[in-house]
């Protein structure tokens, strides 16, 4: 396991540190993912429902996400599948949920919770 290159002599930062995996500038407002991130970071503490492969759906507030699209959701509820022999009943309280990004189908935010977006 390779270490992370050190801050320099004076405390800045070293070029993967500052630019990131790759060389890319993560922090500047010029960069290509400035905007994905400024939306990421506007959807944070909104309301959120995630819709599973295997039929779940998942309501909680959204606290982060990773590379590999992992969802993390405070104060989630667990809404089953609904099926014909079975309606739908009371939500299970989660609290703390990881959804797995290859096990997302859809993500809906509350139309409440995202009046503040530039694109709605």
């Amino acid at each position: 396991m390779a270490a992370l290159p050190g801050p320099g002599q004076n405390g800045e930062l070293g070029e993967e540190q500052r630019n990131g995996p790759g060389g890319q500038d993560t922090q500047g407002s010029d960069g290509p993912y400035s905007q994905a991130r400024q939306t990421l970071e506007s959807l944070l503490n909104k309301s959120m429902r995630i819709r599973m492969t295997d039929g779940r759906t998942l309501i909680g507030l959204f606290l982060c996400t990773d590379r590999d699209c992992n969802v993390i959701l405070g104060s989630a509820q667990e809404y089953l599948k609904p099926t014909d022999s079975l309606v739908q009943g009371e939500p299970r309280v989660l609290g703390l949920a990881m959804i797995p990004g290859h096990h997302v189908v859809s993500i809906e935010v509350e139309t409440d919770s995202v009046s503040s977006l530039p694109y709605t």
